[in-house]
């Protein structure tokens, strides 16, 4: 089987560095002092997280393999490679099985381990498509399905490598807006944008490979609208790849080793990469919560999430502070 994402990388090579040429005489700086083009120590990292990518699951494709081989001989269902509308079927089995992958590697704090990774970058461009995790091991769940319809193994693995293939080029801020017809049915720059963006009403949307309307079906698109901020909402400053790929494992280990609780531990891997246990009043003091209080703000995590509702993987509720803005109450009040 042919291995597009490998056979693709001097395409990713020299695309990068068209975009460098083309972004050169642009400032490093916008206004609002957020990074913009290219900064030399943030491509070598996101080029090292790649090559890490390539060489590590490569090998851990083998066991995906036989894993989906496995699955494949279980099932009296077969999709014949011979038949046009099997490869339609696959396309939409693929492209929401990678949605569905996206959204819990954002909701489910030891996914988001892994996922953190790609969102490291303060910059946006073609080298940021590259800056890939080192732990791939959760994707083998999500197109475990595939097998089972009939799909064989070198199909769904082909499918998985298109989908990679077609994000590449929306990591750039050359191409702004899309005729609406494309934008209203495909994922593009500019709702790509939204995705990696640390923006509040940004967070935790767009998660889309190749199409966005399921982001349109399941809740979670938001538009461009203002400047997106990139990066984490807490940034790790660093460029060595071995932080760049480990930092969130480290905090959930010191998080774990924290506690004594089981249910807490697991509350630190399970639920979403804000939460954390409530204190009591009786530990922090405080007096017990009126049963009619308003209900609790919305957090950030430590990285860059918004946990709205860690323990739901449903489409998450925004933030409280715009929930309060539209009720015309004052949110500085209540979010601190």
């Amino acid at each position: 089987m042919i291995n597009l994402i490998a056979n693709a990388v001097p395409f990713f090579l020299l695309s990068v560095l068209i975009e460098f040429l083309a972004l050169r005489h642009e400032s490093n700086e916008a206004e609002d002092d957020a990074p913009r083009g290219y900064e030399m120590r943030d491509t070598r990292t996101s080029l090292a997280m790649g090559i890490g990518h390539l060489v590590i699951y490569s090998g851990w494709k083998l066991v995906m393999v036989a894993a989906y081989a496995g699955l494949y001989l279980l099932t009296p269902l077969r999709m014949d490679s011979g038949d046009w509308w099997a490869w339609g079927i696959l396309f939409f089995a693929d492209d929401l099985s990678y949605y569905a992958y996206h959204r819990a590697h954002h909701r489910i704090r030891i996914f988001w381990a892994t996922h953190v990774v790609h969102h490291s970058s303060q910059h946006y461009n073609l080298s940021t498509a590259l800056r890939q995790d080192w732990t791939p091991f959760s994707s083998i769940f999500f197109w475990a399905w595939l097998p089972l319809l009939g799909f064989a193994p070198w199909m769904i693995l082909l499918a998985i490598s298109w989908n990679l293939l077609y994000q590449f080029w929306i990591h750039t801020e050359k191409i702004k807006q899309l005729p609406g017809w494309y934008e209203a049915i495909f994922n593009t720059p500019s709702h790509h944008r939204v995705h990696h963006g640390s923006n509040e009403q940004y967070l935790d949307r767009n998660y889309g490979g190749i199409l966005i309307i399921w982001d349109r079906l399941f809740g979670s698109f938001e538009p461009e609208k203002e400047r997106v901020r990139y990066g984490l909402t807490t940034n790790i400053e660093t460029f060595n790849p071995l932080r760049v790929a480990f930092h969130e494992w480290a905090a959930i280990r010191r998080d774990v080793r924290a506690t004594g609780s089981w249910r807490e531990r697991a509350g630190y891997m399970l639920k979403g990469p804000g939460w954390a246990p409530p204190a009591s009043p009786e530990a922090t003091g405080a007096p017990a919560p009126h049963p009619l209080a308003l209900p609790k703000p919305a957090t950030l995590s430590r990285s860059r999430r918004l946990v709205s509702d860690p323990d739901s993987f449903l489409p998450p509720t925004h933030s409280y502070s715009r929930g309060a803005q539209e009720a015309g109450v004052d949110s500085t009040n209540l979010i601190k």
